[in-house]
């Protein structure tokens, strides 16, 4: 996967995650954590990391170039600034998780802590974060969300954290405050004002299907811009091949469950056929 940005010359490049063209990440779509409405007080976080590690490893074995993991269950998501317990208890499941696989890990906090995603990546060892609101403002289920690049960005810079951001455009389960942003200015805006080492692309909810072309638009500015596009939501083993005709990777969630449910386990046979059909596109 293309990461032109990393050269000794950029002091804003992220170093060390390598990750393959037309990658695979595979989605660890966590329990309910500590202190959230529908979190199992009988199973507390062991539950909660339990099922984390049992879904990393199906991950693995099905042949992900990488995991992502997300807090999922903690409906209703805060907008923006999640409790520090939340925090906490990411930090100690996503820290299992990297010691658990030997594919690079990303942190998603949702429903934008960029912040604490960052923080929890740093702590952990985690490669790359994923921030839904980079830069410009959504109006989303939370209300309005605002993208937070200055922050993020220096805060990267402060911890000295090797933590690769991949930002959205098109951001799914949201709205734009005003009119829409044309997809090309707004990769210029979370790369090259923003500062994003990668993009996502999606669909308009979790599953849907990515519109093939936004893909088109996003891929070709973010090759221009020089850094890698990644579809993030409703990628299929049928549909993959297409898929990376354009992009350079895609994030997977729900086709790799059981019966194709998104808060369902990870079906090792349902990665691996991603998987095989995303290889057999270079074959």
């Amino acid at each position: 996967m293309r990461f032109s940005r990393n050269s000794a010359t950029d002091p804003y490049a992220h170093r060390t995650l390598s990750l393959p063209d037309d990658a695979v990440v595979g989605m660890v779509h966590l329990r309910a954590l500590p202190g959230a409405p529908t979190h199992d007080d009988a199973g507390g976080i062991d539950a909660v990391r339990a099922a984390a590690l049992e879904d990393a490893a199906a991950l693995e074995a099905g042949g992900v170039d990488a995991v992502m993991v997300e807090n999922f269950g903690d409906v209703p998501f805060y907008p923006d600034d999640v409790p520090k317990h939340t925090v906490a208890s990411m930090t100690s499941v996503v820290e299992s998780v990297v010691r658990a696989v030997d594919v690079p890990v990303g942190v998603n906090v949702l429903r934008n802590d960029a912040e604490a995603a960052l923080s929890v990546a740093a702590a952990t060892g985690a490669s790359f974060v994923r921030v839904n609101v980079h830069a410009g403002a959504r109006v989303t289920d939370q209300g309005l969300v605002e993208g937070r690049a200055h922050e993020t960005i220096r805060l990267r810079e402060g911890l000295g954290a090797n933590v690769a951001v991949f930002a959205d455009v098109g951001v799914k389960h949201s709205e734009p405050l005003g009119g829409e942003t044309p997809l090309a200015v707004a990769v210029e805006e979370v790369v090259g004002r923003g500062l994003a080492d990668g993009v996502v692309v999606s669909g308009v909810g979790t599953g849907e299907p990515t519109d093939d072309s936004d893909l088109e638009v996003v891929a070709r500015a973010a090759d221009e811009a020089g850094v890698p596009a990644l579809v993030g939501s409703g990628v299929t083993a049928e549909t993959v091949a297409d898929t990376l005709e354009h992009a350079d990777g895609v994030v997977v969630g729900t086709a790799l469950k059981e019966d194709g449910e998104t808060t369902a386990p990870v079906d090792e046979s349902r990665v691996r056929a991603v998987v095989e059909a995303a290889r057999a596109r270079t074959e």
